[in-house]
């Protein structure tokens, strides 16, 4: 058996090439939109993809399944209840798919969606205990799948939360202990609330470790998945739906559009948003006004698609030999519409000083020596509320990051502002949003709520 795992840090994702070396079949489960990794791998193996099989309608992440079908001829594979708008095979609760010694048993395990399903692997056909689980985001390493994020577009997680349960202990509970378990997530995922760095567990380790497994009754376990789950990030929704339509496909290796000062102004004007790539440290010693910060080496495309809207076009800033990555990044989430990015950006803001600007940053003893004299400080945490329920700053709203956009009418934009999250990261992406959407005067500290915490004297 050919089994790989292929993680993605940035999305804390995970997909999976499932191959059998006698007859040369194999199946991609979850893969991502950016598939020639797959394609290589598969034939550097001596394997050919036949089925591309998808765990469910992804949320998080704009799947590959179109472009690894039309990459290798496959087909696509859902549970027999998912309604796509493409050709797919239907797979039916507790089907076998034999391809040579290689066996995989597709379960029907909804919960997180109505739809989702389960790949039990056999290594062998006839192997006393399976190789291991593809459990998508039914389970995770320490934690279960939320219920609650297509209440919006009709399903209550009531409803979903009581079929989440049953698929956990009528369906994956019920595999041997020794069971390999391999999520679709890993930490970091607004999919869950408390999973794990491990990208891998048993069945037997989970059944004994992860709280929401040990819950006694069903009232129990929804109470304990709900509470103080993340804000799902905006485009949740909007991947959610997209995954299941017939779309256009990425081309991994077409760079974006090459843009001068002129057209980069031209499309500006016309309503396009630019975001700025580059780490937080440089973009805070000069930037050009009206950028928005994600850096590339953070969760790049997580926070664009939590505050850039979907619907518009996109200019990129990056630092030179980037910007490929940045448009395929930002195409995992479905974000097609990078227009362009701006040539040589430090030398445009060198022979343009006039339309740079500079971040304020403030380290936490800085912010701690003048909060008191700044009149009508407004102070944002902008971490999830799972972070903040550990404790926050005094006299802080709680605004999580991905919230922003809808929530800025709860801010006054000519009040002296300062935001801040865990470590740094978010509150740049935060301060430039403020600073474009016209607030005055914005800073963020430095190090985070880390800091702050490690800058207060100690209590004797």
């Amino acid at each position: 058996m050919k089994f790989t795992q292929y993680y993605l840090d940035c999305l804390s994702q995970a997909s999976y090439l499932i191959g059998d070396e006698t007859t040369g079949r194999a199946v991609v489960v979850d893969p991502r939109r950016d598939v020639d990794e797959y394609v290589r791998d598969a034939a550097a193996a001596g394997l050919t993809i036949e089925l591309v099989v998808e765990t469910h309608f992804h949320a998080d992440f704009l799947s590959g399944h179109l472009e690894l079908a039309e990459a290798t001829g496959a087909e696509i594979g859902y549970s027999s209840i998912a309604t796509p708008e493409f050709a797919t095979r239907p797979l039916e609760d507790g089907e076998r798919l034999v391809l040579g010694d290689v066996v995989l048993e597709f379960l029907h395990t909804p919960g997180h969606t109505p739809e989702s399903l389960s790949v039990v692997v056999w290594e062998h056909a006839d192997d006393d205990e399976p190789y291991g689980v593809l459990t998508g985001d039914t389970l995770f390493i320490g934690d279960v799948g939320r219920p609650d994020l297509l209440a919006s577009i009709g399903f209550t997680k009531e409803e979903l939360a009581d079929k989440l349960y049953d698929s956990l202990h009528g369906k994956l509970m019920t595999l041997p202990d020794s069971t390999r378990v391999y999520p679709g997530h890993g930490a970091g995922s607004a999919c869950g609330k408390n999973l794990s760095t491990d990208t891998w567990s048993t069945i037997g380790v989970q059944r004994e470790t992860n709280y929401a497994l040990r819950a006694g009754s069903k009232q129990e376990f929804f109470d304990l998945v709900t509470e103080g789950q993340p804000p799902a990030p905006s485009y949740f929704v909007f991947d959610a739906i997209l995954n299941r339509k017939d779309r256009e496909l990425l081309d991994e290796t077409a760079m974006p559009t090459a843009l001068d000062l002129a057209a980069f102004d031209r499309l500006v004007a016309d309503g396009a948003l630019v975001v700025d790539g580059r780490d937080p440290e440089d973009f805070a010693r000069g930037h050009l006004a009206g950028s928005i910060n994600v850096g590339l080496n953070g969760r790049y495309a997580e926070f664009a698609g939590s505050i850039v809207p979907s619907d518009v076009d996109i200019v990129l800033v990056a630092d030179d030999g980037f910007e490929l990555e940045a448009k395929n990044r930002l195409a995992r989430i479905g974000f097609d519409r990078v227009v362009g990015f701006l040539q040589h950006p430090l030398a445009v803001m060198a022979d343009n000083p006039g339309r740079v600007r500079q971040a304020s940053r403030l380290t936490a003893m800085e912010f701690d020596g003048r909060r008191d004299q700044i009149e009508g400080l407004q102070l944002v945490d902008i971490r999830n509320p799972g972070e903040v329920a550990l404790g926050t700053i005094d006299g802080a709203v709680d605004i999580a990051v991905g919230q922003l956009p809808t929530r800025l009418g709860e801010l006054d934009p000519s009040a002296p502002t300062v935001v801040y999250c865990a470590g740094g990261y978010r509150s740049s992406v935060a301060a430039s949003l403020l600073r474009q959407a016209g607030f005055e005067d914005v800073s963020d500290i430095l190090g985070g709520y880390g800091a702050w915490i490690d800058a207060q004297p100690a209590v004797v």
